[in-house]
């Protein structure tokens, strides 16, 4: 196990600072494994391929989103902007799941 690592106001080395991002990081990829798996179940769950884009939704996780940065001090602009590219990542993601979906439903319907 990793020993945890020093807040960013105790870093002294550039090694500390670095170490820390880079564990960091693990645990953003590791968050966004997840997030992904949720889009998955979304693409499964969902009827219709035009209920995958929903810009309504869209906009509520990035308002959200957007909140937690002012609560926490982080910019907001670079927070919606992260957020842009990972909702509309999201959806491509859903959408070619979703696509997948389909045809392995279809196939399977033409086979019986």
């Amino acid at each position: 196990m990793t020993p945890p690592s020093p807040a960013p106001a105790a870093c002294t080395t550039m090694a500390e600072i670095r170490a820390a991002i880079d564990g960091l990081d693990q645990q953003l990829v590791a968050l966004l494994a997840e997030r992904m798996r949720y889009i998955e179940a979304a693409a499964r769950v969902k009827t219709e391929r035009a209920h995958v884009r929903d810009e309504a939704r869209k906009a509520d996780v990035i308002a959200k989103a957007c909140a937690a940065a002012r609560r926490l001090g982080l910019s907001e602009a670079h927070v919606a902007a992260l957020y842009e590219l990972l909702v509309e990542r999201s959806i491509a993601h859903e959408f070619d799941v979703f696509d997948q979906l389909s045809a392995a439903r279809k196939a399977a319907a033409l086979s019986r």
